[in-house]
């Protein structure tokens, strides 16, 4: 009797796990509509809006701009030499800064980036947006007329995309340098040789490619962890934000994946 109950429940609950996948994805979907239509609307930049963009863009860009550049420096040194020495081990050293720029400038760099802007960023605002709700900072926004999804959401978002696109920006340039500097040091005379390389691999397509890739990893990572937190379920006996976060983080590297698929099969295929 108990197994065939087990057994009757078990489409139960995968029904009602879809179920609330389903509403996760519809969430983050409406969430970044509702950002797009207040990003374009004149009324979202206010004075008191604006400081709190200009607040939350600095706090999300300023503290992890010079680590991250630093980190990214240390990678592509690393990675270079490794490259460099295998390749002239095995005679393919004509290949080897072409190796390095596509795979730490096209694939490793943005992905770390957005990796990082969502463990140092984005995923603490969405757990101040939870808690913000449970303490009641929402409800008093409203009263006093004040919408919150603008007053507290917006910044947010705006700061988690514009963090990552100029943490990847930034470390991209960093890398190409020392990539050069690895390979012929301080002179100029490969440059004619690695400006017409940088040319062959950073074709049209493969610019598009990178530049969609890189905005579509800053809106994953900047609203999925804030839709996270937003709309955590707050009628539970016991609110958890850790499971809110997890549900979060599982959904942004289910899409991260997703997006870096995509990129190697536009690039590669």
């Amino acid at each position: 009797m108990m197994l065939h109950r087990s057994a009757l429940s078990l489409p139960g609950r995968a029904w009602g796990t879809a179920q609330r996948w389903a509403l996760a994805w519809w969430r983050i979907l409406y969430l970044g509509a509702v950002m797009l239509v207040l990003l374009l609307s004149p009324s979202s930049y206010g004075r008191g809006t604006r400081h709190a963009l200009a607040r939350h863009v600095y706090l999300d860009t300023a503290p992890v701009l010079l680590g991250f550049t630093a980190l990214a420096a240390l990678i592509s040194l690393v990675l270079t030499r490794i490259v460099v020495v295998t390749a002239l081990s095995y005679g393919l050293s004509r290949y080897a800064l072409e190796m390095v720029i596509r795979v730490l400038v096209l694939e490793l760099i943005p992905l770390t980036a957005a990796l990082f802007v969502a463990m140092r960023c984005t995923i603490p605002n969405g757990t101040q947006l939870a808690l913000l709700r449970r303490s009641g900072r929402f409800a008093q926004l409203q009263s006093r007329g004040v919408d919150p999804v603008r007053a507290e959401v917006l910044p947010r978002a705006v700061a988690g995309v514009f963090a990552c696109i100029t943490l990847a920006a930034l470390s991209c340039v960093v890398a190409l340098v020392l990539a050069y500097l690895g390979v012929y040091g301080f002179n100029l005379a490969g440059l004619p040789g690695y400006t017409r390389m940088f040319g062959q691999v950073f074709s049209p397509a493969v610019t598009l490619v990178f530049v969609v890739k890189t905005l579509l990893f800053s809106l994953a990572v900047a609203l999925i962890p804030l839709a996270a937190g937003l709309y955590g379920d707050l009628g539970r006996v016991r609110p958890d934000v850790t499971s809110s976060e997890l549900g979060g983080l599982a959904r942004m590297f289910a899409v991260l994946l997703l997006i870096e698929m995509g990129s190697l099969m536009g690039n590669y295929y």
